[in-house]
């Protein structure tokens, strides 16, 4: 009859003694092997940012209604439709068509 594994409430595996002074040698032995002390620990940066990278002129969102056959003809257009319309949108700006209220 083997022995029951240690296990964690979450189903993770233990190392007996025995395989855990094992491993702990095989890291000793290991020349590449560097030891994370505390001060190490808050050099450390993450490898990449998570999500989108930072703008100089970051997008706003918005909910606006457009009639439902100029909509579709705008997203028949292809992937990138937000995109070509915002510059639809920016040329008209640059034209003059847009002024402002007030």
């Amino acid at each position: 009859m083997t022995k029951q594994a240690n296990r964690t409430k979450s189903g993770l595996i233990l190392p007996t003694d025995a395989e855990d002074a094992a491993i702990n040698r095989g890291i000793a032995a290991d020349p590449d092997t560097v030891e994370i002390t505390a001060e190490l620990a808050a050099k450390l940066q993450p490898l990449r940012r998570r999500g989108r990278p930072p703008v100089q002129q970051p997008k706003a969102p918005i909910t606006t209604r457009i009639d439902a056959d100029v909509l579709h003809a705008i997203k028949d257009s292809g992937k990138g439709w937000q995109t070509r319309l915002n510059e639809v949108l920016r040329e008209a700006v640059q034209q003059g068509k847009f002024k402002a209220m007030g």
